[in-house]
């Protein structure tokens, strides 16, 4: 009997659409029961789909973090290599102007030492390289090549006392020598006669006396003139014109080294005995 109820529903089902309404009211029914049984399984849906895009959001946060941080090195690098080339090219001038030739050295190191002022750089006796040579910027002399070795070159700065460079006041040409101070990042001169026509804002040149330091590069700005009546000398301060602290690159002038000694033997054997 139930096989022939159910074979007589589908028929009129089939032809007549009549257990439509039924089938609509059933599903209604059932519906939350439908939902109620699919529940932990959309639970389970959302919450993965919710780790899934917090993985997303976390790994797109630390690609970005990284991908700024690469855009930045990347223009640090590139805002140094136009420092660095645009030092090169004004170094490049001063070559050009230089009577002597020049080698472009790179800084390899400063020494820790607090009682002199070093640079040491990555060109030695090689690449022509002799203890004596001046060393420049574009701003003017930095110091001395005072050691060499095949591959490297120990400087002297300018302020460092052990280095002693023949200069000229640019205003009215006296010569005077130039030594490295006991105050940091200074130049002094030493003796001078209390009424020596120097005076604050002096610029200071090489003067081309002794054959190492080609005549006319800027060496210092007088910042200071202390005179003493009593003693009857004056002793004047002044402020390096290059700035070795700020550049990597310099240019070595090769100046006759050997020739500058004969010199200055010849001029010490001819003074008074």
């Amino acid at each position: 009997m139930l096989v022939v109820l159910a074979l007589t529903l589908l028929i009129v089902d089939s032809r007549l659409r009549v257990l439509e309404p039924v089938r609509g009211a059933v599903a209604i029914a059932l519906y939350p029961f439908q939902r109620a049984v699919m529940a932990p399984r959309d639970l389970v849906s959302q919450v993965d789909e919710w780790v899934n895009a917090a993985n997303l959001i976390r790994t797109e946060n630390e690609a970005l973090q990284r991908q700024r941080i690469e855009l930045a090195q990347v223009s640090s690098h590139a805002a140094q290599l136009a420092a660095e080339n645009a030092q090169l090219r004004r170094l490049l001038g001063v070559a050009d102007a230089s009577p002597a030739p020049a080698v472009v050295v790179e800084v390899l190191y400063e020494p820790p030492d607090a009682f002199q002022q070093r640079l040491v750089f990555n060109k030695g006796s090689r690449a022509g390289l002799a203890a004596g040579m001046p060393v420049i910027d574009e701003g003017g002399v930095v110091g001395q090549i005072v050691r060499t070795t095949p591959m490297t070159a120990e400087a002297a700065l300018v302020t460092d006392e052990r280095v002693s460079i023949p200069v000229q006041v640019l205003r009215n040409g006296l010569r005077l020598i130039a030594f490295g101070a006991n105050t940091p990042g200074t130049i002094e001169v030493r003796y001078l006669a209390a009424n020596a026509d120097i005076r604050e804002g002096d610029t200071m040149v090489t003067s081309g006396v002794g054959g190492l330091f080609p005549a006319g590069l800027p060496v210092g700005r007088v910042t200071a003139v202390q005179r003493d009546t009593s003693s009857g000398f004056a002793r004047a301060l002044a402020e390096p014109l290059a700035h070795p602290e700020r550049y990597r690159h310099f240019l070595v002038l090769q100046a006759d080294v050997a020739q500058a000694r004969s010199n200055q033997q010849e001029a010490d054997g001819d003074g008074p005995q």
